[in-house]
């Protein structure tokens, strides 16, 4: 992606009380057809944080172009990975991850 702008996002999403073991698991095995999926939607430097707290997870990800991301629900991989989390985590009704957009106060490059 040399030469092509990079937009952060910055989300959060709501874990269930004792699943963050169970969510970090499925995690680390991540299915290789959804990473290459997101790779594919030009989503690099994906990460996600747990504030052991509250359960929230903050996630922050970086894309060449925001509006590929508003492709990835309709595709059959996405929709069985959210299913797939739904026992552990805060969901939508499609099963989709309820998230929360969070607003960029500081950048240092």
């Amino acid at each position: 992606m040399l030469g092509r702008e990079m937009n952060r996002i910055a989300f959060k999403m709501q874990l269930y009380n004792g699943c963050s073991a169970e969510y970090k698991k499925r995690h680390d095995e991540i299915w290789p057809e959804l990473s290459r999926l997101l790779k594919k939607a030009g989503v690099r430097d994906y990460s996600i944080y747990l504030d052991e707290e509250t359960h929230i997870l903050f996630a922050s990800l970086r894309v060449g172009n925001p509006k590929d991301l508003d492709k990835l629900p309709a595709l059959e991989i996405m929709n069985k990975w959210w299913a797939y989390m739904a026992d552990v985590m805060v969901t939508n009704d499609d099963h989709s991850p309820v998230t929360k957009p969070l607003t960029e106060m500081f950048y240092m490059p």
